[in-house]
């Protein structure tokens, strides 16, 4: 008995790890976040459906979280994420842009197969 559960609690441990990688934040949009972030504040990032594309990446702030959220291995910032989006957003790079006609996070999925023009909505 004690061996299935241990079995069973390095296999959610392998689990956990293989998100903590999953999604990466470039230094820029890391430094940006802790510039915004109060102390009490997390940030959520998902997937949730609508968009011209279909589904559109969100990143909001949060002093809770969900039970089965998934806390990434984010250097300085709690940034957590929930199951169904970070199968969806494996391989995904969140960066900061500047430009001189916007600046915001910038979401650079390899997985996706469209894109609106504006970027922030992928089917």
């Amino acid at each position: 008995m004690l061996k299935a559960v241990l079995r069973a609690i390095t296999a959610v441990m392998q689990s956990v790890a293989s998100y903590k990688s999953m999604i990466q934040f470039t230094p820029t949009a890391i430094e940006e976040l802790q510039k915004t972030l109060r102390p009490d504040e997390l940030i959520r990032v998902a997937v949730r459906g609508g968009g011209c594309s279909g589904m559109s990446y969100t990143l909001d702030f949060e002093t809770s979280v969900d039970e089965e959220d998934i806390l990434l291995d984010i250097p300085e910032i709690k940034v957590y994420i929930d199951p169904y989006s970070a199968d969806i957003l494996e391989h995904t790079i969140v960066d900061y842009k500047i430009t001189l006609q916007e600046k915001g996070f910038v979401f650079n999925n390899p997985d996706a197969n469209t894109t609106c023009g504006c970027g922030s909505s992928f089917s």
